[in-house]
């Protein structure tokens, strides 16, 4: 998923131990299930997608803070943006990212739900109009705030500027001059933090449901994405 998809696979390794659930094997029929049933940490509330450690060696909360990309190749560097926030505010601020991209973006589709192909598979829809776009993904908002094996990125190559909200259910923003998102954020009451750490820098687990997975199917239909790229 351009540059971020990269920047995950390189900070966050797919055979990283935070990415592995070992820790959940340890546990009981009823501490698992008293666990996954924890929808709340203080004010943070969590959506259905993916859920932290059972030692919580990350408590999930709300806020953001800069990174950096680094492109081994090129040795250029990408600002990025990371984010988390609280479901109920979740898909309003996403959808709000979208605003300094233009009228007209692309859009990635990102899906983790076939157990034969290891990693991601990527499908790509080029030159659609935002506010098409925008009703589309509204009448799709469960699956994408819910489904833990299913992320989605809108770009705009010109700029460049990509906004993601990934599987793990963070907002992320890479590209030059950040500051309107910057804006965004603070308007959603997230508060900058530059030492929070994220659910994916510790061990966690991804949910999904064979709903989603046809409801992934219908939005790749609604986008037009018959390939994969």
């Amino acid at each position: 998923m351009g540059f971020l998809k990269q920047f995950f696979v390189n900070v966050f390794d797919e055979e990283s131990p935070t990415k592995t659930a070992s820790g959940f094997e340890q546990l009981s029929e009823s501490e698992l299930e008293a666990h996954l049933a924890v929808t709340r940490y203080g004010d943070f509330q969590l959506t259905d997608a993916v859920r932290p450690s059972y030692n919580l060696e990350v408590v999930p909360s709300a806020g953001f803070r800069h990174d950096v990309y680094r492109d081994v190749e090129t040795r250029s560097t990408v600002p990025v943006l990371m984010a988390a926030i609280t479901k109920p505010r979740m898909m309003e601020t996403f959808i709000e990212l979208f605003t300094p991209l233009g009228e007209t973006v692309d859009v990635v589709l990102e899906t983790s739900h076939s157990q034969k192909t290891r990693g991601h598979t990527d499908l790509y829809r080029e030159h659609i109009e935002l506010p098409i776009l925008q009703s589309i993904l509204w009448d799709y908002e469960d699956l994408l705030i819910n489904d833990g094996c299913t992320g989605i990125a809108v770009l705009n190559p010109s700029i460049p500027q990509e906004v993601q909200l990934d599987e793990h259910k963070l907002l992320l923003v890479y590209g030059v001059n950040l500051t309107p998102y910057e804006g965004i954020l603070i308007d959603a009451h997230l508060n900058c933090r530059e030492d929070m750490k994220f659910i994916t820098e510790a061990e966690h687990v991804h949910s999904t449901t064979e709903r989603f997975v046809q409801e992934f199917d219908e939005l790749k239909m609604r986008l037009g994405m018959d390939d994969y790229r």
